[in-house]
């Protein structure tokens, strides 16, 4: 199983973010690399259609609502975050 990263784009898109969503942010993330690492085994070698835009979310400990979408890059073995909502 392949070491997937994830990263935030533009780079500095986490930087507006408050402690407490962004920690959701990277447990979500952490979590959907390695889901994706085991749905994608092959990696850089895949050669089938991208899975396109997708959403997750979860709930910072006070109980805020964290929605994220973001691109699973199977190639580059990686998700980039593309937008964060927080309710």
């Amino acid at each position: 199983m392949s070491e997937w990263t994830w990263e935030y784009n533009p780079d500095d898109y986490g930087d507006s973010l408050t402690p407490s969503v962004k920690a959701e942010v990277e447990r979500i993330c952490a979590e959907l690399a390695v889901v994706n690492s085991m749905v994608f085994s092959e990696g850089a070698a895949y050669q089938g259609p991208s899975p396109g835009l997708r959403v997750a979310h979860g709930r910072t400990p006070g109980g805020r609502y964290v929605m994220l979408s973001y691109l699973t890059d199977v190639r580059g073995e990686r998700i980039v975050v593309v937008s964060v909502s927080c309710l």
